[in-house]
């Protein structure tokens, strides 16, 4: 609830010369009226003299309306006469168009009044919500506190310090996109590293990211028929629920809650290993519970999802699942959203999938023909 008035005294909306609108009622370009120069007001000056029959004031945009004029005339449409910074009213100024009262002034509170509720919990404060902040002296607003976020990677395959691949070894790419989506989505992501197939280290990062932290991410050893480090520590030392989901990519899926020496339960979100199901799953599931984590209004919670039109064939078999289909998607000049495929749709294959900016919602059955309407999400915030 805003405490002052924004703005907090008439001021004018141009750069001009106020005047009374009685004064310039029958003004024309063809029939000018000339008005003596009393005085001039920038922005950031209070006015020095009053306004009086037959006068006009300069005056600069954002400057105090002078006591006794009722509307600013632009500079545009008025012709100076006479030297400049005198102003002892033997200036004179042309007025060429007629004016009403109240033209090119901001009024009192013509963007906020005290006392009114400018925004309501959970707004998001972007840039122009910050500036209105800023506007009514609002310093310290109540805000939710940045979620932090553990994410980690786990295997003695991976690594990620540049070195030559030994027989067996695979470079990491799974956390470092996580990272990057987890600050995205507005959270702070935590970077834990790699993490060895250990139990013993394992499960005292993950104890150290449950004091640390406000939710922990990780990726791999949720299928059914994995025996990993990861699904066997947490599930020993959390409440964890083990998943196959009815979607494609992302059907492995983990969720529980990993209680803190505190008390607190730390969700976690136990991603599947192959990247692209790893994408998928953070968009569909872990996503929304970080904004909503944040404070977000429900609405903020998901992204939107925009019917969109096939330009290319999103070929599929039934098999009982919903797919997430990677796609190039773009407004063209019907005003419809179109997409195209980004043909290889492998879990396993990142690099055709780096460049999608949507997922196509492909429905159980035979695909989507070119020209027919698919649900799309688009994942450009």
């Amino acid at each position: 609830m805003s405490a002052e008035d924004v703005p907090p005294f008439s001021n004018s909306a141009v750069d001009g010369y106020a005047v009374r609108a009685c004064d310039v009622e029958v003004a024309s370009k063809d029939a000018p009226v000339s008005l003596g120069v009393v005085g001039e007001v920038a922005a950031g000056a209070a006015p020095l003299v009053a306004l009086g029959a037959g006068q006009a004031i300069r005056i600069m945009t954002g400057a105090p309306m002078p006591t006794g004029a009722d509307c600013v005339v632009m500079v545009e449409d008025t012709e100076f006469t006479g030297q400049r910074k005198l102003f002892d009213g033997s200036q004179m100024v042309k007025i060429f168009r007629a004016a009403r009262t109240g033209d090119a002034i901001r009024g009192v509170g013509d963007d906020v009044h005290s006392g009114d509720m400018v925004f309501h919990t959970r707004t998001e404060i972007r840039p122009s919500v910050a500036g209105v902040l800023a506007s009514i002296n609002c310093r310290q607003p109540l805000v939710f506190p940045a979620v932090r976020v553990c994410v980690l990677s786990t295997g003695d395959e991976l690594i990620d310090d540049g070195s030559v691949l030994a027989p067996g070894q695979i470079r990491e790419s799974n956390r470092t996109m996580l990272l990057g989506m987890v600050n995205a989505a507005g959270a702070q992501a935590v970077d834990y590293g790699i993490v060895v197939d250990d139990e013993e280290v394992l499960e005292r990062v993950l104890r150290q990211a449950a004091e640390e932290c406000d939710a922990i991410v990780t990726s791999g050893g949720v299928s059914m028929g994995d025996y990993d480090v990861v699904k066997s520590v947490l599930s020993r030392i959390a409440e964890m629920r083990w998943m196959q989901l009815a979607i494609k990519p992302a059907k492995p899926f983990a969720f529980g809650l990993l209680k803190s020496t505190t008390g607190r339960e730390i969700p976690v979100f136990g991603l599947p290993g192959n990247p692209v199901s790893s994408l998928v799953s953070f968009e569909l599931l872990a996503r929304p519970t970080l904004r909503m984590m944040a404070g977000h209004s429900p609405a903020a919670w998901d992204r939107a999802t925009i019917l969109a039109i096939a330009d290319s064939v999103l070929p599929r078999s039934p098999d009982g699942k919903v797919h997430y289909q990677r796609v190039i998607a773009q407004f063209k000049d019907d005003g419809r959203l179109h997409i195209d495929s980004v043909r290889s749709q492998g879990s396993h294959q990142l690099a055709a999938s780096a460049l999608a900016n949507a997922l196509a919602i492909v429905p159980n059955g035979d695909g989507i023909a070119v020209g027919g309407e698919v649900p799309t999400i688009f994942l450009v915030s």
